[in-house]
Formats: structure tokens, C-alpha cells, sequence
């Protein structure tokens, strides 16, 4: 059998010379309990593979221990040691090189980070409701549920070295608005490894540090997008399913009352749906060319995107409005599904619903976001 990159390091740190440090600091991490060893081997999707969780604690410890100024890992060498096909190699070379083969330094502070690690990343927080406040749990629906593992290592290294859980919260506040703000003018993602390794290597562990860092960062692959552009993203941006999806998500967990008298499911408990229907041709009354494309592109924007707790019946989802709004027969429509959500604040009272009131909605959108991601 292929062994997996765990099997290969277990195997590489440990020996009958040092079953004390296997038991300390693998075995009574890794595999105490049946629990534990499935936590451990949970498979998440990082780009376009599947990879355990005790993969990505191995990538992200090691891009830790390179950014140590300390070390002077070389750029090249650091460059190797990101890719994730190399992670058993890229562990003995580095041990090699830049610990004089010595894995004791190595294993010292492994434990550690691993039970800060399995404390911060659960796939699970997709599956279950999430506080208003910024957190762990909202960090988890970016990383898992809107697909960002490369904020793996620097959240891991925020939640090992701050100094406060103040701190932290202010740091992953941040962090959240940056991500999102980045989703919503639909900014490139291919420079965020570099990024925030280069926020571990500065050592940036707090939010004013953080801020600067992000503010002084002009780089269009890189930058921290304004109010104005945010605002124009809500009436303008035609973003991805699963990121309209996370947007409102997020959005709507934040906003909700404490009081509601409706549940918040978790984030994968929830469908997007095109308030004024893709196939607006057949209820929804003739416009011509020139009109029709652009109502064709305006009902992709936020502004007419809800988020529900099940996908409605194909002849409900495409019915004019008073019926997709009431359903018909045992068929839900909106005013069920969409029930007691904060985000569809006045929605379902109107009459009907056009361009004018998706992009009414989506000025109210952009009000509540720009509270929420500062």
C-alpha cells in the first residue's frame, strides 16, 4: 500500500529509541481515541484534490517553522517547501538544512500547534449554526465552506501566538472582511499563500498590525478593496453560486436579532435561489433585447439572490411572483422557505418584484455589509 504523508513522518520522527516521544507526541495526539483518528482523517476538498486534515496541519505547521526569521530559510528553498505534492521530502530536507538533522526541534513544538490546530478546524461548523460575533466558527465557512485553505497556517499562527483571545477576535474580524470584501469584487485569490506567509514571517499577530499590512498593500492581487467598490459589487457582481451562497450566509448570521424567532441552520443546510426566476421569460412578462440583457445579468446580482432551507419545486422556482412567493399545493414557495430570514427584510411584503427593487435591495445589502466587514 501507497503510504499517506502522516504514515511516511510517523515513520521518519519515530523509532524504538524514542517510543516515549512517539507516545507523547504523536500517539496521544494523533490516534488515542477512535474520535480523535477520524477527526484526524477527515477529507476536505482543497482546490481541486481531497486531502485529510492531518495533511493540512502538516503543510501548515511546516510553513510556519520556514517563515522563522530565525532559520533564514532561503527564498528558493521556501518556494519548495510550499508545494504541498513534496510535504514528506520538503519535512526532511528542511530538517536537514536548517535544524542540522536534528528532529527533537522539530517534534518540541509539534504537539502544540496540532492540539491548536484540531481546537480552530472542524469541516463541521459548515453543518451547524454560527455566532454573530467573528470568530473560529465563522473562520471555518471561509475556509471550508467558501474553499480558502491558504488562511490555514496564518489563522493557526494567530491562534498560537496571540496575546489575547481579544486579540484574536479583532484579528479574525479583520481577516473576515478582508476575505469576504476580496469575494465580493471578485478579486483574485492566486497570491494568498504568499500573503499570508508573509504575514507569519513579520510576525503580525494583532489587528493593527494586521491593518497596516493589508492597507500598505497596493497590489492588485493582494489589495484590500473600499466601501465604494463593495457598494458597486452588491448591485453590479455576478460572483459564483457557493460564494453568493457564503456572502448571505455570513451576512445573515451577523445581522439576525438575538431574539429571532427563527432558527439559523448551518451553512450547508442552505440553497441559493434567484428571487426573480433565470427562465423570467415565461411568467414574467416580454421586454425587448436590449432590456432583456440586461435583466438577464441584473437577477445574477446579490440583490435578487436569497439564501433558503430547501430548493424549491421546479414549477414554483420559475412561477410568477405572487406564486413563488406563496407556492401552490403542497408546493412551499419563499414566504416558507425564506421565513424569518434578516436578509430578506421586506421582500416578501412587496407586490411585485423588478430591476428597481433588486437594485433597492441590494443598496439595503451593501448598508448592512459595510457595518459588518469594516
Amino acid at each position: 500500500m501507497r503510504l499517506t504523508t502522516a504514515e511516511l513522518l510517523k515513520n521518519y520522527f519515530f523509532n524504538r529509541e524514542n517510543e516515549q516521544a512517539f507516545k507523547e507526541c504523536w500517539e496521544d495526539v494523533f490516534e488515542p481515541i477512535a474520535e480523535k483518528r477520524e477527526y484526524w482523517e477527515q477529507e476536505v476538498v482543497t482546490g481541486r484534490i481531497k486531502r485529510t486534515l492531518i495533511d493540512l496541519f502538516f503543510d501548515a505547521f511546516l510553513q510556519i517553522l520556514v517563515q522563522d526569521k530565525r532559520r533564514g530559510v532561503a527564498t528558493e528553498d521556501k518556494l519548495f517547501y510550499s508545494r504541498t505534492s513534496n510535504l514528506f521530502q520538503s519535512y526532511k530536507d528542511f530538517i536537514g538544512r536548517y535544524c542540522n538533522g536534528d528532529k527533537d526541534e522539530i517534534l518540541d513544538s509539534m504537539k502544540a500547534y496540532a492540539e491548536v490546530f484540531e481546537s480552530t478546524f472542524d469541516p463541521g461548523y459548515c453543518d451547524a449554526d454560527i455566532p454573530s460575533a467573528p470568530g473560529v466558527e465563522r473562520l471555518n465557512v471561509l475556509i471550508f465552506g467558501l474553499k480558502n485553505s491558504t488562511l490555514i497556517p496564518y489563522v493557526l499562527y494567530v491562534r498560537k501566538n496571540a496575546e489575547s483571545s481579544g486579540e484574536e477576535s479583532e484579528v479574525f474580524a479583520l481577516l473576515e472582511s478582508y476575505i469576504v470584501r476580496r469575494t465580493l469584487v471578485q478579486a483574485t485569490t492566486k497570491n494568498y499563500n504568499r500573503l499570508f506567509t508573509s504575514l507569519i514571517l513579520n510576525e503580525v499577530k494583532d489587528a493593527e498590525t494586521l491593518r497596516k499590512a493589508l492597507g500598505a498593500n497596493d497590489e492588485a492581487t493582494t489589495y484590500m478593496p473600499g466601501d465604494d467598490e463593495v457598494r458597486r459589487a452588491f448591485e453590479e457582481s455576478c460572483l459564483y453560486n457557493l460564494q453568493s451562497k457564503g456572502v448571505l450566509y455570513l451576512l445573515e448570521s451577523a445581522i439576525r436579532p438575538g431574539m429571532s424567532s427563527t432558527a439559523l441552520l448551518g451553512f450547508n443546510q442552505y440553497t441559493l435561489e434567484h428571487m426573480m426566476p433565470k427562465k423570467w421569460r415565461n411568467k414574467w412578462g416580454a421586454l425587448d433585447d436590449e432590456a432583456a440583457t440586461r435583466r438577464d445579468r441584473k437577477l445574477l446580482t446579490l440583490g435578487n439572490l436569497a439564501i433558503i432551507t430547501h430548493s424549491l419545486n421546479a414549477s414554483i422556482r420559475d412561477a410568477d411572483w405572487t406564486t413563488k412567493k406563496q407556492g401552490k399545493g403542497y408546493k412551499d414557495g419563499l414566504d416558507l422557505c425564506a421565513a424569518g430570514l434578516a436578509t430578506m427584510a421586506g421582500a416578501l411584503e412587496k407586490e411585485s418584484w423588478d430591476e428597481g427593487d433588486i437594485a433597492d435591495r441590494a443598496e439595503w445589502l451593501a448598508d448592512k455589509a459595510l457595518e459588518v466587514w469594516r
